[in-house]
């Protein structure tokens, strides 16, 4: 096999990267946006040791699961990949994932039932982050998406997945930030003013706040102009903040940002508690599908009656906040002091008193307390915990744990090495937080025997 071959092939089902995958006489090959059960002619453009990729020339059979992507975009924008497969099937799909990962990487024979599925799977995601460029010759602003494996700006109008008013804020920005002399950055130079557009909008009252991510030091006077004439164009729109990011880094983000119009946070109900989401405050993008999932925690911890809970990589205390009106005591560690103090700031909104805060790392903060837990919340990023992680987490918890991951592959290598140290699996239930493309969420249940 080689580089421009052309070759026939049946999808036998989905990796955990998205890409369908075929067989040639043992042979491994990842066909993108394939479905399972389709029938392919592909073109070989890449072959590796192991494996090769390959793309689609034409759909000989399609799956029985193939539909058209109801986003026009979808194939130029890559960021839903799943789009081509019905809705039903992608939870299906997603559930694969899973079962195959513990099986191939954490050598679990587990039955995952069916992907529990995202309330909306249009208009869910309620972040939006948009990098914005210029074009050379007519100084048109573009703001979209990446296009696949690139930086280049799919410059899109209309997005079905996040809510209407963002397209209306979008499109506001870039037609007239030219009237307010606001150029577009250009990245390889480092140069122009507008980086990046940031929409966090509220699932509870369809408020927005909206960021825009400037390559400056300090606010200039157009730019703060700008923001005013946002705020006074859209009601719907709570805060206009402006966030200093000079640096070339591929962070959006800085830690400087500046409110000018309105207020720097939007409100977000989740359960039975109200959070204040700022510009930099990590939280779920599809707080109703973070629901069922906060939900499914909570009914877990409420089998334990009245229960000590160690809640750790907490980011804005969020678990540890939901469950704490089931719980004796929370202790909340986060390593990022920003996400501590937001998380304050809930506790006191919310009236909560049994919630302990800590802003340190969750290995350091284990090693040096005595105490144990009837519960541990591990909600780790997507690279899992360290071995060294875990074991204190096993030295410090009674019960059970309830890992909570956004990563199949890490979180079935971690679960291995629980289960080698003679935990018990009890269950497995993915989510689907971001629809349409091959990112699952994984809710797993370990008891310590």
């Amino acid at each position: 096999m080689k580089r421009d071959d052309e070759l026939i092939v049946n999808i036998e089902k989905i990796s955990n990267l998205g890409t369908g995958i075929a067989r040639i006489d043992g042979f491994v090959i990842f066909v993108e946006g394939a479905c399972p059960d389709d029938k392919l002619r592909v073109k070989i453009s890449e072959v590796n040791k192991n494996f090769a990729n390959a793309e689609i020339l034409e759909i000989i059979n399609p799956s029985p699961h193939r539909v058209s992507p109801f986003c026009p975009m979808q194939k130029v924008c890559g960021a839903c990949q799943l789009q081509y497969a019905d809705y039903n099937y992608q939870l299906e799909m997603k559930r694969s994932i899973v079962q195959d990962a513990l099986h191939s990487i954490g050598g679990i024979e587990f039955d995952v039932p069916l992907t529990v599925p995202s309330p909306n799977n249009i208009q869910y995601r309620h972040k939006v982050q948009y990098p914005i460029s210029q074009t050379k010759v007519s100084k048109r602003l573009l703001a979209g998406y990446y296009k696949p494996q690139s930086h280049d700006i799919v410059n899109i109008k209309h997005c079905p997945i996040q809510p209407a008013i963002c397209d209306s804020i979008i499109e506001y920005i870039r037609e007239n930030a030219e009237l307010f002399k606001i150029s577009g950055y250009n990245e390889k130079k480092h140069t122009g003013d507008l980086r990046h557009v940031v929409l966090r909008v509220s699932a509870m009252d369809g408020k927005v706040l909206v960021t825009l991510v400037l390559n400056a030091k300090k606010s200039f006077k157009n730019s703060e102009d700008f923001a005013r004439d946002i705020y006074k164009k859209f009601p719907e729109v709570v805060g206009v903040c402006l966030n200093l990011n000079p640096k070339q880094t591929n962070v959006i983000l800085s830690e400087s940002t500046l409110c000018v119009a309105g207020q720097d946070f939007v409100e977000e109900k989740v359960l039975d508690k109200t959070f204040k989401i700022g510009a930099d405050t990590f939280f779920q993008v599809n707080p109703k599908s973070a629901e069922n999932i906060f939900a499914y925690v909570k009914n877990e911890i409420k089998k334990t009656d009245n229960p000590t809970v160690l809640d750790a990589y907490a980011g804005i205390a969020t678990f540890g906040i939901l469950v704490s009106d089931v719980s004796k005591g929370v202790v909340s560690v986060e390593f990022n002091k920003n996400s501590i103090e937001k998380a304050k700031e809930v506790l006191e909104l919310n009236n909560i008193k049994n919630v302990e805060l800590f802003a340190e790392d969750t290995t350091k903060y284990l090693k040096k307390v005595k105490r144990k837990f009837d519960i541990t919340i591990l909600d780790p990023p997507r690279k899992g915990c360290t071995k060294e992680s875990l074991d204190e987490t096993l030295k410090h918890t009674k019960e059970k744990i309830i890992y909570v991951s956004c990563n199949p592959a890490t979180l079935a290598r971690d679960l291995k090495y629980l289960l080698e140290k003679g935990c018990k699996l009890q269950s497995v239930q993915p989510f689907d937080m971001f629809c349409h493309t091959y990112h699952v969420e994984t809710v797993a249940v370990i008891s310590m025997s």
